[in-house]
């Protein structure tokens, strides 16, 4: 089934490749991503925009330089942490986001005008599935890949922050040099 459905996605994946190639007359694709991330993540840390789009923090340091350059990102300084940068797109990069999904949808129309009432439908039911069942993060999660809820945060994100973990109903075993763990973090082993 899978086989035949990633032959069955090759027209799929050519409109998407080629609403991205019109974009990338304008950014490279790796900058085009990175904008997409911040899009999703807006005010994420260099940081985290390196680990999501699995770059080095150098790369994607000298990436933001050159998004900055172009008009497309800004940087300005965290709210919490004065000392890190947080990264927000321009009107500009927003405008060309917008311009590749019209792109996109423009191809897409043309040819499910082709395509019978029923075709259209029965797409439309399958991709819906398809989009719950990896929303729902089971083998996605585990291979980390992103998986976007409709409110753009993602399920299973190692780097969300932390949810505080419900307050214990026993005692903590004490730690192993004699002190008791702090709630909610693991125990540590402590070395001299």
């Amino acid at each position: 089934m899978s086989a035949a459905l990633d032959e069955a996605a090759g027209t799929l994946l050519a409109v998407w490749e080629a609403a991205r190639e019109r974009t990338t007359s304008r950014l490279s694709g790796a900058q085009l991503r990175a904008v997409m991330v911040i899009e999703q993540y807006d005010g994420i840390n260099l940081r985290r925009l390196a680990t999501l789009t699995d770059m080095l923090l150098s790369s994607a340091s000298r990436l933001c330089d050159r998004l900055v350059a172009a008009g497309m990102l800004e940087r300005e300084p965290g709210r919490y942490d004065r000392r890190e940068i947080s990264l927000h797109l321009t009107p500009a990069a927003r405008r060309l986001l917008a311009e590749l999904r019209t792109d996109r949808r423009h191809r897409l129309a043309r040819i499910l005008a082709g395509m019978s009432v029923d075709g259209r439908a029965a797409l439309l039911r399958g991709m819906r599935e398809f989009d719950e069942v990896g929303r729902r993060g089971e083998a996605t999660v585990a291979e980390g890949w992103p998986v976007l809820q409709p409110s753009g945060e993602r399920i299973g994100d190692p780097l969300a922050e932390p949810t505080p973990p419900a307050p214990a109903a026993e005692p903590t075993p004490p730690h192993p040099a004699g002190e008791p763990h702090p709630p909610g973090e693991p125990p540590v082993a402590r070395t001299a």
